[in-house]
């Protein structure tokens, strides 16, 4: 079926481009929400109208984006994880916590548009990109720093027989 893309679609298209698709394809993902429309139902003129208004509303968009992208342009992500030796953290920072590190500041994004590699392992300064919209990425910077005061169950029992060790000795001096 040959169909005219209403929006961007990978590995398909950008807006505008004629396509021919699978029949089932068209008219149980495409068609129903509104990201093609059929070429023999729809008259030129119509499509170029509804092409038009798609457009005006993408820039639209792709403008209240590069706003938002450079607001996140300075932002600092603080992670505080148990670590081990040589730095290496116990578990990992994941594109998921950083999507909602980013939600608790202000700004919603999806755990797929953080565009991590693999998961931080290590403390650190790391730099994160983040797609926002297409063609609209930003960078933020993800702090990986070891918990403070961090004290083990066996660090804490050693103090506690040595506070006992103490309080013994002290009975026999009187």
């Amino acid at each position: 079926m040959n169909v005219i893309l209403c929006e961007n679609i990978e590995n398909l298209g950008v807006m505008g481009d004629r396509v021919s698709v699978a029949d089932g394809y068209a008219r149980n993902f495409l068609i129903p929400r509104k990201l093609a429309v059929p070429v023999d139902t729809a008259s030129a003129k119509q499509i170029q109208h509804e092409l038009g208004i798609i457009k005006r509303r993408e820039e639209k968009r792709r403008t209240e984006m590069t706003a938002v992208a450079d607001q996140m342009r300075g932002l600092t992500l603080e992670f505080h994880m148990r670590a081990g030796e040589e730095d290496r953290i116990f578990g990992s920072v994941t594109a998921q916590m950083i999507a909602e590190k980013l939600a608790e500041a202000g700004h919603a994004v999806g755990k797929k548009s953080v565009l991590l590699q693999e998961p931080i392992k290590a403390l650190g300064i790391f730099t994160v990109s983040v797609k926002l919209f297409p063609g609209v990425e930003t960078e933020v910077k993800v702090w990986v720093m070891g918990l403070e005061n961090e004290v083990t169950t066996s660090e804490a029992e050693a103090e506690e027989e040595d506070d006992e060790d103490d309080d013994e000795d002290d009975d026999d001096e009187f």
